[in-house]
């Protein structure tokens, strides 16, 4: 069985509220799953990986992380995927993708999936698996092609960031996007083997869509969700 999950926003890096990363770690059905941070897309910030492990830590899993800006070990593809599951962090989507593709992160994080390893992410990782990514790293909102895993477009962020949402709608019904995704902060998707098994959410009023065009126009179809409740930190 391959797994992703794609947090539109929330998690350890967003609000007191684990539970988002909590339902992750399950996924793995182990009592210390070991869980690797990739933190590219925000130039590796020092406080981002701390703030990882302090979460994961208290959740029971065991945390490490992989760099690509410090000497890079031969055997780091091994390393890599060495572990039940891999969490990509937020920040700029296009200069993450690059750097990967420049290293081979991409074929590696591939072959993890093929694998088995349970793929995850927020913000940038969440659009890094899909074929195209609303991104704020072009600004003030542009499309980049990320790693194709899963198929069609995604937007976190859909509630938070105010163009979000006109533009995503805008450049699906013009064909610049592809039908895809769009979650809310507090919201995540969970797909098993390219298809969407469910959404959930760490708050009650947290939501995702599917986007598709429809006659030169956009349809917004809001998708079931289910509310995890409260694990705090």
């Amino acid at each position: 069985m391959k797994q992703i999950v794609v947090l539109g926003g929330g998690g350890f890096s967003m609000e007191e509220n684990l539970a988002l990363d909590h339902y992750i770690l399950k996924l793995a059905n182990k009592d210390r799953p070991k869980i690797c941070f990739l933190p590219q897309a925000s130039a590796e910030n020092r406080e981002y990986v701390t703030n990882f492990y302090d979460a994961y830590t208290k959740l029971g899993a065991v945390p490490s992380w992989f760099s690509l800006f410090n000497p890079v070990a031969p055997d780091w593809e091994k390393t890599l995927l060495d572990n039940d599951i891999i969490f990509v962090g937020g920040g700029n989507t296009r200069s993450m993708v690059a750097l990967w593709r420049e290293w081979g992160v991409d074929k590696a994080l591939k072959r993890a999936y093929d694998n088995g390893t349970i793929l995850a992410g927020i913000s940038a990782g969440m659009l890094c698996w899909f074929e195209q990514g609303i991104t704020d790293g072009i600004k003030p909102l542009g499309i980049t092609p990320c790693l194709g895993i899963l198929e069609g477009s995604a937007c976190p962020h859909y509630d938070g960031q105010p163009l979000r949402r006109p533009t995503y709608m805008q450049m699906v019904a013009d064909g610049t996007a592809k039908s895809g995704v769009a979650l809310y902060d507090s919201a995540a998707a969970h797909f098993i083997d390219g298809q969407l098994h469910k959404v959930v959410t760490s708050k009650p009023e947290a939501k995702g869509f599917r986007l598709y065009a429809d006659k030169g126009e956009t349809s917004e179809e809001e998708l079931a969700s289910e509310y995890l409740g409260e694990i705090y930190r």
